[in-house]
């Protein structure tokens, strides 16, 4: 007796490896929130819908490829346009700050002070080098009660320049 042979066509069951690549596709979606995967995951579902229709493996895969390019160009700009439109278009944070005028609370130079910013906190300080608006008049820094604008934050210190010199300018 001859024994006989079975072997399984593993094309049979492509349509499992779809419905695991569509999930995992949509999970890193979830977690990146950028539709990138969201489009790929819907182009799979076209190779998914190639497989039932009983086409060859390497046609789901162009299938699935060309949709989720196809979605990519088209609809994911529309869809990340939408999903900003709604933004804060205020500044927040550190961006806040950067422009934001302030007065002088302990003599602030170069190496640093203590100035209280427009938004009322109190922030140290240190005056940039070498700014038009910091002259030798300044060199001795900015005395307590003038004004000054935020120019930059490094860590936890306000690089400001005096407002004092653009005010009277104005």
């Amino acid at each position: 007796m001859g024994k006989v042979s079975h072997m399984v066509d593993l094309t049979d069951y492509l349509w499992i490896l779809w419905l695991v690549f569509i999930l995992v596709a949509i999970t890193i979606e979830l977690l990146s929130l950028e539709f990138t995967f969201l489009m790929i995951s819907i182009g799979s579902l076209g190779g998914l819908a190639a497989n039932l229709l009983g086409l060859d493996w390497w046609l789901q895969i162009v299938v699935a490829a060309g949709l989720s390019v196809l979605l990519l160009l088209t609809i994911r700009p529309f869809l990340l346009r939408a999903l900003r439109k709604g933004g804060d278009p205020a500044l927040s944070n550190i961006d806040a700050l950067i422009g934001m005028t302030g007065r002088v609370m302990s003599t602030v130079t170069e190496t640093g002070g203590l100035v209280k910013l427009a938004n009322g906190e109190t922030w140290t300080a240190r005056l940039l080098p070498a700014h038009p608006n910091n002259d030798a008049s300044f060199a001795s820094g900015v005395e307590p009660g003038k004004p000054v604008t935020v120019h930059l934050i490094e860590g936890s210190t306000a690089v400001v320049i005096s407002a004092e010199r653009t005010q009277n300018n104005a």
